[in-house]
């Protein structure tokens, strides 16, 4: 969601004024009024006080350890990775996604994201954190392990009592910020790495899924980012981040040391190397080492999924696909087309026990991440579109041109009519 700069400046200056639960309260109104308009029903304090002490149905024992039990504020589901391994994923129930979908807005007004992070950045995609590696020789990724939950509630609650949050200036506003850290955060099972092993244990985390989780994490990384951008400076490198996705890019990989000796900057064991891993576990990170990878001059290179070689693309495999279902419609309608999608589509997709995947809709989706990548006036995603909509008008005419108006306005809207009629 965009705001106005004048919506921004108010919702930063009621921030740094609230000192209390009511004036609290008071600013999560007025961000949901800022999303849903006037009209909207405010949260009311009974409301915000049973979600912001919703951890205490979580007991501990002697050690201090909380005793893991079946979570009734979020519902979880796995996905499946490229790697083939789960993902699991939190979405909150409706009650508490309102007050963290206000609290984001908030957030997001007061805090403003490092340059280097692209991911959850309003006005950024995995496009702008693509071209800053185009037409490299060297493109360098590391993965973060287990990044959203390697986030515990105490961090979050320690980052909002300094800049730009500051709310550590009374008693009151430190009770905030611990309001702000229990909205947030909730007690999943995680890895931890104690004594030398992971082991799983059971703590207050963010959750991936939240709708607040993306800002706070990214308020959490602005000194990771801070202090990876300052080695990239020094080694002459390109630095980005998204989400858990780091990425480094260069025209060389050689470096003169001190003592006048030339190393390789991405090899094992290099200054380079110790350094970045060095900040990464300051900052209470842990590097995936299965993910890490050298991508050379010459060879596919990727960045958050997409082709960055020579300019920024989708791969083949990503047209080859789209035109494949296309075709399909074209050729055998809807029934027949659906079920040689579907077949594919659920060996490689989680999905929930009540959904099924509606065809038109995700070939559409992908026809605007097409879009997002290679520009509207792209050749390729032209073609695909002008022959999707043809299908579309085909089965469902009316609801094609009234979809048009909406999204793209009653000139082009009028254009397919007269086109197709």
């Amino acid at each position: 969601m965009k705001f106005s700069q004048e919506q921004k400046n108010e919702i930063r200056t009621l921030f740094c004024k609230m000192n209390s639960k009511s004036d609290f309260l008071s600013l999560l109104n007025k961000a949901k009024m800022f999303e849903y308009g006037d009209k909207v029903i405010d949260f009311e304090e009974r409301q915000l006080n049973y979600y912001i002490n919703k951890d205490s149905i979580f007991k501990t024992d002697a050690n201090s350890t909380i005793k893991y039990i079946d979570n009734p504020y979020y519902n979880s589901f796995s996905i499946k990775k490229k790697s083939g391994k789960d993902r699991v994923i939190y979405s909150p129930i409706e009650g508490l996604k309102n007050f963290q979908k206000a609290l984001n807005i908030i957030l997001q007004c007061v805090f403003d994201p490092h340059e280097a992070s692209t991911g959850f950045v309003i006005g950024k995609s995995i496009v702008d954190n693509a071209k800053v590696h185009v037409g490299q020789t060297y493109v360098y990724n590391i993965d973060l392990k287990d990044f959203f939950s390697s986030i515990d509630k105490s961090r979050v609650w320690g980052r909002l009592l300094v800049p730009p949050f500051n709310l550590n200036t009374t008693p009151e506003r430190r009770k905030i910020a611990n309001m702000i850290a229990g909205l947030s955060c909730t007690s999943i099972e995680v890895e931890r790495f104690i004594n030398g092993d992971w082991k799983k244990i059971s703590t207050s985390v963010l959750p991936q899924g939240s709708p607040v989780s993306p800002v706070i994490s990214n308020a959490i990384c602005e000194r990771l980012d801070r202090q990876l951008t300052g080695v990239s400076k020094r080694f002459g490198l390109n630095y980005s981040r998204y989400a858990d996705d780091i990425t480094f890019s260069s025209k060389h990989n050689l470096y003169q040391k001190g003592d006048g000796s030339i190393e390789r900057i991405f090899a094992v064991n290099s200054t380079f190397d110790l350094e970045v891993r060095r900040i990464i576990s300051k900052e209470n990170f842990h590097i995936q080492e299965d993910k890490i990878r050298l991508q050379k001059e010459g060879y596919r290179q990727e960045v958050t999924g997409l082709l960055v070689n020579n300019k920024i693309n989708v791969a083949r495999t990503y047209i080859k696909q789209l035109r494949q279902w296309i075709y399909y419609l074209e050729t055998y309608g809807y029934d027949k087309s659906y079920s040689l999608f579907l077949d594919k589509y659920l060996k490689e997709k989680y999905l929930l026990s009540s959904q099924m995947p509606n065809m038109l809709m995700v070939i559409k989706g992908k026809l605007l991440y097409l879009k997002m990548v290679k520009g509207d006036n792209n050749e390729t995603y032209l073609k695909l579109k002008n022959r999707f909509d043809s299908i579309l008008i085909s089965h469902s005419p009316i609801n094609l041109i009234l979809n048009i108006w909406e999204n793209e306005g009653i000139e082009k809207a009028m254009e397919i009519y007269y086109r197709k009629s």
